[in-house]
């Protein structure tokens, strides 16, 4: 089969692979139908994780049932079906608890697996013509039967539920003010989600121009941080007390107006002045242990400077981690059957397989209608 297939820092190409097979009981393969390129690939593309080349990308993924093993019961051949991000057994302790991110069997030695990253498990990627599922019954999603949805469907792989993570992490209720660092896909997931979930208002904060219009196209208040101080405005709207609740949907590659320069802890920090004493704050925002491309010795091992002392002084509290997509994405896919939610929005681009390697280098170079690239084998 065909699959994008990781060659060295800032290359990719499609080749062909070993098809994927049933190997244990509890296995399904399914024919990728949708399959998306996330923020967290260009980790591994721009060579800033020990991502060995051969790696398959590719962990935002959906299709149809090709095969199941003899050990799985709900999910059958021609079922339509996407997959969280998150590889999980559905039985260990923190799987009981809805905390499948952090699951203690599918890699060992660490807690959590995930489809084509690295460090998270034997599990190859999605973006290909096929992939391998384990525990197929706890990890395939059913959904209703066509192609209604497609693009939608293929957002609670990932995104919308990171988004909505970020959401439950920082407790937004109705009335709340919120404010959004960052305005790419999951950011946008994450100011969408606030409102769904009855914020008042939602601040959008990013330097590109076509996400803050996108932002502001879902009722979001866009922030130009390259043109006025996010955290000064934010305050200012909010008569002085700063926002009620704040989401770091950045990480660690968060750069300073005017330039390209790296601050790995800048948009913790605007969080900290941002939201208001005994505020809440949600973090999905990508930060790593390891780091080779850091600005800094101390960044490089996943050690910043965070200003904890107003931290502390102002009673916040944070909430950080992969998404427990699971957790949510039955719920997401419900309010986008019912046509109450349409995370959709965020496509920019559909594209065959053939042309990742051109979308990977695009997206990787922020040009407009390349935030969002869904990929079709």
């Amino acid at each position: 089969m065909k699959a994008v297939v990781y060659k060295e820092p800032f290359s990719v190409a499609v080749e062909d692979v070993e098809d994927p097979r049933i190997e244990d009981p509890t296995d399904a393969v399914i024919r990728i139908t949708s399959t998306a390129i996330c923020g967290s690939d260009l980790h591994m593309y721009e060579g800033r994780t020990d991502a060995e080349p051969g790696i398959v990308f590719g962990h935002e993924n959906m299709g149809v049932v090709e095969a199941v093993g003899s050990g799985v019961a709900s999910v059958k051949e021609g079922d339509r079906v996407v997959l969280p991000f998150n590889v999980a057994c559905g039985f260990c302790r923190n799987c009981e608890a809805r905390q499948t991110a952090f699951c203690l069997t599918v890699n060992p030695g660490y807690a959590g697996g995930a489809y084509g990253y690295v460090g998270m498990g034997p599990y190859s990627g999605g973006q290909a013509e096929y992939l391998r599922v384990p525990f197929a019954d706890f990890n395939a999603l059913q959904l209703p039967p066509g192609d209604e949805h497609e693009a939608d469907f293929a957002m609670l792989a990932d995104i919308f539920p990171t988004g909505y993570h970020a959401t439950e992490m920082a407790e937004v209720k109705p009335g709340d003010t919120v404010a959004v660092y960052g305005a790419g896909p999951v950011g946008l997931m994450a100011a969408y989600s606030a409102m769904l979930r009855g914020a008042e208002r939602v601040f959008c904060v990013d330097k590109v121009a076509s996400r803050l219009s996108l932002a502001e196209e879902i009722g979001a208040i866009p922030v130009n941080f390259a043109e006025t101080d996010p955290v000064e405005f934010i305050v200012d709207q909010t008569e002085g007390l700063g926002s009620d609740k704040g989401i770091d949907a950045v990480g660690y590659q968060a750069t300073v107006s005017g330039g390209d320069e790296e601050q790995p802890a800048i948009v913790l920090n605007q969080l900290v002045g941002t939201v208001r004493h005994t505020g809440l704050i949600g973090t999905v925002g990508l930060y790593l242990s390891s780091d080779p491309g850091a600005p800094s010795d101390e960044a490089k091992q996943g050690r910043l400077l965070l200003e904890m002392g107003r931290f502390f002084e102002k009673g916040l509290r944070m909430g950080t981690g992969q998404a427990n997509a699971k957790k949510y994405n039955k719920e997401l896919r419900d309010l986008i059957v019912a046509g109450r939610a349409r995370p959709s929005f965020v496509v920019s681009k559909e594209l065959p397989l053939d042309d990742a390697p051109d979308a990977y280098r695009r997206f990787d170079n922020r040009e407009e209608g390349y935030s969002k690239v869904v990929l079709h084998p």
